[in-house]
């Protein structure tokens, strides 16, 4: 009891003298009356407003939040500064005597140093006093229990470990390896030394999050052909990061396993696009077009911001990113870098709301699902991928990226610690990344315009550019209420003789609206007699998939119901590269014509069919090698892991270890995730140390 009161005299203490500092330097901020004070009045006064701001901070802040919850969450984040200013013009306003008074935009400036010298000083004290920050964990783990559970867990009773899987997005196999012996990485280079073992796994055809993370979550990767394909049955565009294909997708998966997912008991999922049948959603982009209080996709939002040193500390790092990006850009742009794609418009305020607000979100979640104990948890942290789209796989921009994802890393095995069960942390990623120039820069035409001329349609003078999909994109679309990625006319194309031709990084799909069904090789031959050649021949493409068959360069034809045949033409593609080719045939929404980029095998390079210079999608290189890192305690996976369903089936043989065999979910049937919001109160931010 004297300890916590000794640390909150100092924290006071600190505040005060903050105030007295900030009366000093700004001209409109005073702490004396008009007719003057003496030092012992003007040090009262301060005292004063820093314990009445202190006080509203805790106490009004809260409340202020919770009434924002139909704000968009990145607005909420412009609104903490106004409302933060606004407690402290009402804490001056307190002061005996009218001696404390501030403008309106110095609080603003005021209040957020306030919050930024507590929170650093909270810290501090922590560091030098490990057992009071232990006793305070437990005590928020406690209540966190007693809301969940009704009540304390029995101190006799021991819990099974739980399990932590953190998803670094995007980031290869080979590239993790290359981060931990460089020393970009120490607390990965650490685990792989004492703790943790590491094996590649191979991806399907749709090397990218949609497919990866349904199957990993959900255990079906079945009909997910590309990050977006068109179907015609209802003519419409499935975008796996749009939250109405999320869903659907989500839906299909459920149906076809019977089974609710990998978190259905006593989960969470966080920053992910499905839920994986957790009841404790944040961020989550299945569920994030969802209206009324069903929806908790944006309740880790919430829970962060409403902590005003975590929304100051954060939006002062995402200003700090944004800077940081301006300013990569214009080296790679002096030194001539090449290849180079725009890094300009909003990218920069996308990247870093990826690789600063949502990582900050996702990671304090995290922390609040150690501290309530929670069996397992599923966090997908995005900014390696958002990064290595625009700059590249490898380089300075990724390694600044992957070094802070390692402190996350560091602080999540340190709060583990104090925990009230202990926890195995598991890293996995949903793919990799391939580099190359994209084929818009290389041929100077898009894929759409290569089609529309091999069919003998118009084609624009000028060629335009294909929009870049990522996931980060689609969680700033959810964080400001605005779920649809694309235009209407992109969602529902007009039925008629002109193709779709959709890009999915190094993979395109192209379909035919007005022809039921998969249209046939000999239809298409016959309706567009230069299509398929001129597609199959050109530099830029690898090899097509038409209706059971494999075409490639020079006329060469694979089918893929002879043995041997696919495995021979794609033989530099990799040893799987055939089966998966195979298996997404089979696929009832595969496109009439598949076409996977060129691929050099020396360099590892493939064409993005969109605007990336490190690109996934499809076949070809480090994109279809993700990577599993677990526990020595754990069980080995199989020697090879290939697709994304049987790394689920390892996440779930884990999960029965450390809690039982899991029941199975006979004949339910999704119907969507309860919410549930998640406390963070004392929750250390996730830049924060002890």
């Amino acid at each position: 009891m004297g300890s916590a009161l000794g640390r909150v005299l100092v924290v006071w203490a600190a505040s005060t003298l903050t105030l007295l500092a900030l009366a000093g330097i700004l001209p409109d901020f005073r702490l004396r009356s008009d007719d003057g004070d003496s030092v012992t009045e003007i040090g009262l006064t301060a005292a004063w407003g820093a314990g009445a701001f202190g006080l509203l901070s805790a106490l009004v802040w809260p409340v202020l939040v919770r009434a924002l919850l139909l704000v968009p969450a990145l607005v909420l984040g412009l609104l903490v500064f106004f409302l933060n200013g606004s407690l402290l013009w009402l804490a001056l306003d307190l002061v005996p005597a009218g001696r404390g008074e501030v403008a309106p935009q110095t609080a603003v400036v005021v209040a957020a140093v306030m919050s930024a010298v507590a929170s650093a000083t909270s810290t501090a004290l922590a560091v030098r006093d490990d057992e009071a920050y232990r006793r305070r964990l437990y005590r928020l783990a406690a209540r966190r229990r007693g809301r969940r559970r009704g009540g304390v867990r029995d101190p006799g009773r021991t819990l099974p470990p739980g399990l932590v899987f953190v998803q670094l997005d995007g980031l290869g196999h080979q590239e993790l390896r290359g981060a931990a012996a460089r020393g970009v990485m120490p607390t990965v280079a650490a685990w792989l030394e004492h703790s943790h073992r590491l094996a590649p796994w191979r991806t399907d055809w749709s090397s990218q999050t949609g497919a990866s993370q349904l199957g990993i979550l959900h255990g079906s990767t079945f009909d997910v052909p590309a990050f977006r394909w068109y179907e015609k049955d209802t003519g419409e565009v499935m975008v796996c990061n749009r939250p109405r294909s999320a869903a659907e997708l989500q839906r299909r998966a459920v149906d076809r396993t019977a089974d609710g997912g990998l978190l259905r008991l006593d989960g969470a999922s966080r920053g992910n696009l499905f839920s994986g049948g957790a009841d404790q959603l944040a961020l989550v982009l299945s569920v994030s077009a969802r209206r009324g209080r069903a929806n908790r996709s944006r309740a880790g939002y919430f829970a962060y911001f409403s902590d005003p040193a975590h929304a100051v500390r954060t939006a002062v790092s995402f200003v700090a990113e944004v800077v940081r990006e301006l300013v990569q850009s214009v080296r790679a742009r002096l030194r001539g870098d090449r290849p180079r794609v725009s890094r300009g418009g909003l990218y920069p305020f996308v990247r870093a709301f990826a690789t600063v607000v949502e990582r900050d979100v996702v990671v304090a979640a995290v922390l609040g699902d150690m501290l309530a104990g929670r069996s397992c948890v599923y966090a997908d942290l995005v900014g390696y991928d958002e990064v290595a789209h625009h700059s590249g796989p490898h380089g300075p921009d990724t390694d600044q990226v992957l070094a802070r994802l390692d402190r996350s890393l560091a602080l999540l095995a340190r709060v583990a610690e104090h925990a009230p069960r202990a926890y195995r942390i598991v890293l996995l990623s949903d793919h990799g990344q391939s580099p190359g120039e994209t084929f818009l820069s290389r041929y100077g035409l898009t894929l759409k315009d290569l089609v529309r001329a091999g069919c003998g349609l118009p084609v624009r003078r000028r060629a335009g550019r294909t929009p870049s999909g990522a996931e980060a994109r689609a969680a700033v679309r959810a964080a400001l209420h605005r779920p649809v990625e694309e235009g209407a006319g992109e969602v529902r194309p007009a039925r008629g003789p002109d193709p779709v031709v959709l890009a999915s990084g190094n993979l395109a799909l192209i379909s035919f609206p007005d022809v039921p069904g998969r249209a046939s090789r000999e239809w298409i031959e016959r309706a567009w007699p230069a299509l398929l050649p001129t597609l199959a021949n050109h530099p830029g493409i690898g090899f097509l998939l038409v209706d059971g068959e494999v075409l490639g360069p020079g006329g060469a034809v694979a089918r893929l119901a002879v043995p041997g045949e696919a495995e021979e033409l794609l033989a530099r593609y990799g040893p799987g590269a055939a089966r998966a080719v195979r298996r997404a045939d089979g696929f009832p929404h595969v496109a009439d014509i598949m076409v996977n980029s060129a691929y050099d095998p020396e360099t590892g390079t493939v064409h993005a069919f969109e605007e990336q210079i490190g690109s996934h999608g499809g076949l070809g290189g480090e994109q279809g090698r993700a990577f599993l890192m677990w526990p020595t305690e754990l069980s080995d996976p199989a020697p090879a892991l290939v697709g994304a369903e049987a790394v689920h089936a390892v996440l779930r043989r884990w999960l029965g270890e450390a809690d039982g065999p899991q029941v199975p979910l006979e004949d339910q049937r999704w119907q969507g995730p309860v919410g549930g919001t998640l406390p963070s109160a004392g929750v250390p931010a996730p830049d924060e140390t002890r």
